[in-house]
């Protein structure tokens, strides 16, 4: 074999099909970590191999898609990485002899980066780089980076493997059935940007069957002059018998390689769901394809549009979006109170305490989002029933929590559409207790990341770089807690949230007046509003277990023993009222604002602070 890309240019190559698929059949649950059967079951790994090679395969890929520190670890694994990796690219090495290429497959780390997630690109960087440098000493003649989904995440694969070597690199993104990526992104964006990165092939895999890939392909040729690759699905996967089937036939997928060389494609193979079988047929589609070994790059087409990434519309001023934006921007001191959703949707009584607020002089209303308790309703739909029928603004307080980047999306469009302006954007809390023990909890991004796509849509531009058309106006709030357990990186995230377009920023409940005056003296230059949250104690109980067993919360000795010294239910009801006004005398000098939980949904207890706050 003469060197890789070398090659690409003579003739059409092919690469290898599913590893994953391949294992699965051969009885490894999908429980199991399959890159770790590189050192348990070597034999296995390598019989995959070389039935590809057998195949007619061009290309084999080492068993490393998950082999990153992020994704071991969850396996307990992340001490053998490097062994993980040498060892594959050795396995794959001695199955291919000197009939392939290998390449070493590095696939995305399992969570998201920044802008999206609390992960640096820096630090991304650092853990493609270590499991590159390991594949590099296991042998591989190239890289595949695969299944990309982020041009961020694999722009910091990029750099790891371009720093270490100049071996050549396929970069391949994940698609929808529409061509755009899984973040909305379209191929007439992502392929120029895709090429951008210096790779020496890019394309796309995984996720879709042939038939929608081809579609993507032909968009991709018509704004690229990069060699390009295509490893589709073996068809949707099907569940029969409570086994994972994919249906495309090995006929259908060598139809589909010819179409996809005449489209210019100069790397073919299949990814889930195909097996040797799918790559001796496309082997064999290829050879047959004389015309097509010698075919050179497709050029642009004449007067094709050449993508132009959105700069984005001028947002709305601040002071112009809402109400509560206004007075912040003015420096005057406001108060939002906190109102629980109601079990059910039944709105009468939440509407009635927000007009009762709104008479007091409250400025807003927060509506938390996902209170424990069981079935209540949304914050969104209660923020838009507050808003339309109490005639106060409402602050959609908006967790990361079980949803995922393209539904947070559609919930804050739906949400803007409705009138809603103000948002206070927090990760949340993963679910612990409540009514349902067995639900679970789901984090696709953090604040952080959730900040960056709603000042994204200020600037009428969506996650993927899309217009939206008119930019949308959300007033943004953030959280920030005095007493984290590590100040150090809340007040980082802090000042990550405020570069990624937050405007206001709300403390957790405040009882520590020490660890405030910290937060404050050290955040002095952010220039920031800084709402604070106050809790008005309700009984000893509550206190002992806000000390005692939510994370991140401090609360002093000093108040521990005024709510002790209560003897009775309606004086320690007074004593957590008179708590909580001589922290709101003692902040509000370097506050613009309080935020007033209602406990047990009391509105007495705001009230009663109204007259200290007014």
């Amino acid at each position: 074999m003469g060197p890789f890309l070398e090659e690409i240019d003579r003739r059409v190559l092919v690469c290898d099909g599913a590893m994953g698929t391949m294992l699965y059949a051969k009885g490894i649950f999908v429980n199991r970590c399959f890159d770790a059967l590189n050192l348990t079951q070597a034999d296995l790994v390598a019989e995959v191999h070389q039935a590809y090679v057998r195949a007619g395969a061009d290309l084999v890929e080492t068993n490393t898609f998950g082999a990153n520190r992020i994704k071991l670890a969850t396996f307990g694994l992340a001490d053998k990485l490097h062994t993980i990796n040498v060892r594959a690219g050795q396995i794959a090495r001695h199955a291919a002899r000197d009939q392939a290429w290998v390449a070493g497959a590095i696939g995305p780390l399992g969570i998201r980066i920044e802008p999206w997630g609390r992960m640096g690109v820096d630090e991304a960087e650092a853990c493609f780089r270590e499991q590159a440098v390991a594949l590099l000493e296991g042998g591989v003649d190239l890289f595949i980076l695969e299944t990309f989904r982020d041009l961020n995440e694999i722009g910091a694969a990029m750099a790891a493997v371009r720093a270490l070597c100049g071996l050549p690199v396929v970069a391949q993104i994940t698609t929808e059935e529409d061509g755009n990526s899984l973040d909305g992104t379209p191929p007439e964006t992502f392929a120029p940007a895709l090429e951008r990165l210096g790779p020496d092939v890019i394309g796309v895999n995984c996720s879709v069957g042939p038939a929608p890939m081809l579609e993507t392909i032909e968009r991709i040729s018509a704004v690229t002059n990069a060699r390009l690759s295509a490893q589709p699905n073996g068809g949707k996967p099907r569940d029969i018998e409570g086994r994972t089937i994919y249906l495309a036939s090995p006929e259908y997928m060598a139809s589909c390689a010819r179409r996809f060389i005449s489209r210019g494609v100069r790397l073919v193979g299949g990814c889930c769901g195909t097996t040797p079988e799918h790559i001796r047929q496309i082997a064999a589609a290829v050879r047959a394809m004389e015309p097509g070994r010698d075919r050179a790059r497709v050029p642009v087409a004449a007067g094709a549009a050449t993508p132009v990434t959105p700069i984005g519309a001028r947002p709305v001023a601040r002071e112009e979006k809402s109400r509560l934006a206004h007075a912040l921007s003015r420096g005057q001191f406001t108060v939002i109170a906190e109102i629980v959703p109601p079990r059910g949707f039944d709105m009468s009584d939440i509407v009635e305490r927000a007009r009762a607020l709104r008479i007091r002089g409250v400025d807003a209303v927060n509506i938390p989002d996902g209170p424990p308790g069981g079935a209540r309703m949304s914050a969104l739909s209660a923020a838009v029933l507050v808003e339309q029928q109490a005639g106060i603004e409402a602050v959609l307080h908006y967790a990361c929590r079980d949803r995922n980047l393209l539904g947070m999306q559609s919930d804050l469009l739906g949400a803007h559409a409705m009138g809603v302006r103000n948002v206070l954007l927090v990760t949340g809390d993963a679910t612990k207790s409540g009514d349902y023990p067995i639900a679970t909890s789901v984090f696709d991004v953090d604040s952080i990341g959730l900040t960056h796509v709603v000042t994204r849509l200020n600037h009428g531009i969506d996650i993927g770089g899309q217009p939206i058309g008119t930019p949308t106006s959300f007033h943004v709030g953030v959280a920030v807690n005095p007493t984290a357990l590590d100040l150090d990186l809340e007040i980082r995230r802090l000042e990550y949230k405020i570069e990624a377009g937050a405007e206001f920023a709300v403390t957790q409940v405040l009882f520590d007046l020490d660890a405030f005056g910290t937060l404050m003296k050290r955040i002095e230059g952010f220039r920031i509003p800084i709402v604070a949250g106050i809790w008005p104690l309700e009984t000893l109980r509550q206190a002992e277990f806000l000390a005692n067993e939510v994370p991140g919360l401090r609360v002093p000795g000093d108040v521990l023993r005024r709510m002790r010294s209560a003897e009775t239910p309606e004086a320690a009801s007074s004593e957590g009222i008179e708590i909580a006004r001589a922290i709101i005398r003692a902040v509000r000098g370097r506050v613009q604002g309080v935020q007033i939980s209602a406990p047990s949904g009391r509105l007495d207890a705001v009230m009663s602070l109204m007259e200290e706050v007014r």
